[in-house]
């Protein structure tokens, strides 16, 4: 059964461009094909806002593998473009977060999908809802746009409009 994976990617180290463009090439190669990709996104610092702005970008991707491989895999891919992991929302190379996995709630010690904070975050619910507008929260019962509507936070977001390189 293919499963409709929806990803967020983060970046405010380095190269925030090259790494995203990288981070999409490699999720397409080693996870599953790009359907869909939201523009990049400029965003302050959450959560810990005495740090570089970030790029952030929403992709969803159609792939076989079970959730547990998927996180393993987003975390190699992490590993491979450089992140090293120092503290809790500290600034970092790349971060890819696992947001959906269709519509299944999962809750184990290391996954907890949809992702628990996204309904908070402006910076998520920006670029998620320019591609899934319409998608039910699985658990919130409530469309990308509905959440985007009633987000409480009121850090900047502000879509950019850069070349992506092609995937292929």
């Amino acid at each position: 059964m293919t499963n409709q994976i929806v990803l967020l990617l983060g970046a405010n180290l380095g190269d925030k461009l090259a790494t995203l463009n990288n981070a999409v090439r490699e999720i397409h190669n080693s996870i599953g094909e790009i359907s869909k990709s939201s523009k990049i996104y400029e965003t302050a610092a959450w959560g810990k806002e005495d740090q570089p702005s970030y790029y952030n970008q929403v992709v969803v991707c159609e792939s076989n593998l079970p959730s547990n491989d998927l996180l393993t895999l987003t975390q190699e891919i992490e590993n491979k473009l450089g992140r090293i992991r120092k503290e809790k929302w500290g600034a970092r190379i790349i971060d890819i977060d696992i947001l959906f996995y269709s519509n299944e709630i999962i809750s184990t010690e290391h996954l907890k999908v949809p992702h628990p904070w996204l309904h908070k975050r402006r910076f998520t619910l920006e670029p998620l809802t320019e591609i899934l507008p319409n998608f039910i929260h699985p658990i919130l019962n409530q469309s990308c746009s509905d959440l985007l509507l009633h987000c409480d936070d009121q850090l900047p977001v502000k879509k950019l409009t850069l070349e992506r390189t092609s995937i292929k």
